[in-house]
């Protein structure tokens, strides 16, 4: 897991091949004005913008995530986020088999840690990463950019 600004994401960009195109697009495009909606940028690189509602972190936990076939870029645009992660090597409570279809398998565990996100920050979510978001109070908008692991 990293998080970092936008405005760093250059120190990123060797860490897979498709980075350099995910945060030039990122730092190119006004992104309060996108409306929600996928956003194909590239060949195994999308963009998933949306306006969710948050939830309790207990709530949250139920539900902790991971994705085999894909990398997460996680960018807050507006709001405040807290998200909760746990290396995936020790959660154990299966909660959703993993689906190849939909590239998620889901845990029921208690976080290691819970961190905020500001706006313009973002966390990079790798397969070992599973992580619970949507945390907080309120409506947040964000963005989801998927990079594909080739």
């Amino acid at each position: 897991m990293i998080i970092d600004t936008l405005t760093n994401a250059g120190q990123y960009y060797g860490l897979h091949k498709n980075f350099k195109t995910a945060f030039e697009y990122l730092n190119s495009t006004e992104l309060t004005g996108l409306a929600d909606g996928v956003i194909e940028i590239a060949d195994g690189v999308k963009v998933i913008v949306s306006n969710n509602d948050t939830r309790t972190a207990e709530v949250a936990v139920k539900t902790f995530e991971c994705h085999n076939q894909n990398i997460d870029i996680q960018v807050l645009i507006r709001g405040n986020e807290a998200m909760g992660w746990k290396p995936r090597k020790d959660c154990k409570n299966v909660v959703s088999p993993y689906s190849a279809e939909k590239d998620y398998m889901f845990f029921h565990e208690q976080a290691d840690t819970f961190f905020s996100l500001q706006e313009g920050q973002f966390v990079i979510f790798f397969p070992e990463d599973v992580h619970a978001p949507l945390i907080g109070d309120g409506v947040i908008k964000k963005l989801v950019v998927k990079i594909r692991i080739d």
